[in-house]
Parts: C-alpha cells; sequence; structure tokens
C-alpha cells in the first residue's frame, strides 16, 4: 500500500475474521496454462485455511490438486464506495485422509450445490494480505466525487 492513497492495510488476522462475515469468495488457479477465476462459497477452518465444498469430480479438484493458488474474498458498499478485500495465497490440497473428511462433513461449508461424492479442498493461508478502503467519497474531509 502507498501511504495516503485512501486504503488501510489489514492485518492477517483482521483479514481472517473479516472473511468469516461473506459467504462467497473466488479461488485463482490455472486451467491450461492460463489464469482461472471461479466464484465459490467456501468457510475457514479453525487454523484459518480455506475450505471449499464441490464435487470429487469436479474438474476444480484435479486443477488445483498440489498447486499454489489464490483465494480472494470481499465486501464492497458501491453506494458508500467503502468496503475491504482480502486474498489468501498458499497450496492447495484435497482432502484424503478419512477422518479429516467426516469432520469437515460435519463442520466445513456446506456446498451449495451438492454431488453424490463431494470433495473438500483445503487452501494453506501461506500469505494473507488485505485492505480496506478508508477514503470513499470524502477523502480527507475533501468531497472527490461529482
Amino acid at each position: 500500500m502507498y501511504p495516503n492513497d485512501g486504503f488501510r492495510e489489514l492485518g492477517r488476522q483482521e483479514c481472517l475474521r473479516l472473511m468469516t462475515k461473506v459467504p462467497v469468495g473466488r479461488i485463482v488457479f490455472t486451467r491450461g496454462a492460463l489464469p482461472a477465476v471461479l466464484p465459490v462459497n467456501f468457510g475457514l477452518d479453525d487454523d484459518g485455511a480455506v475450505l471449499l465444498r464441490t464435487s470429487a469430480a469436479s474438474d476444480l479438484v484435479r486443477a488445483v490438486e498440489g498447486a499454489v493458488v489464490a483465494f480472494e474474498a470481499d465486501d464492497v458498499d458501491a453506494a458508500r464506495q467503502s468496503g475491504w478485500s482480502v486474498v489468501v495465497t498458499g497450496s492447495a490440497t484435497v482432502v484424503t485422509d478419512a477422518a479429516e473428511h467426516e469432520r469437515l462433513a460435519r463442520t466445513g461449508p456446506a456446498s451449495w450445490v451438492p454431488a453424490p461424492q463431494e470433495a473438500f479442498i483445503r487452501i494453506e493461508p501461506e500469505l494473507v494480505t488485505g485492505r480496506e478502503l478508508v477514503g470513499g467519497r470524502t477523502l480527507y474531509g475533501v468531497d472527490i466525487g461529482t
């Protein structure tokens, strides 16, 4: 962030706390050597890992297994020109441990599109960054809108 740019940098714990307030984010991954972005519902595990629940047969499961991905969540109020954005970057893995899968089936995010066989994708929060728009329409007490 640049000083006086109208944004405030968010700390790791604040980023993770804000993410619990929204149900949908976007996973950014590579598909056919090109960047791909997919909106998904999600949850956070106790350690801050991002959890996705999807069909075990989905292309997403195959595309992200073992890859470094980014996950972005935000909350923006266009009318007030305010909001925040958080990005979690880390390795994605498909949960294969039966006990862990059972735990996540009870406590993890519910799929908005249930499938006969579901998989959990776990994104380790290796890098967590975020920023909040603090300037909005009045930056430093001066109305910058028309």
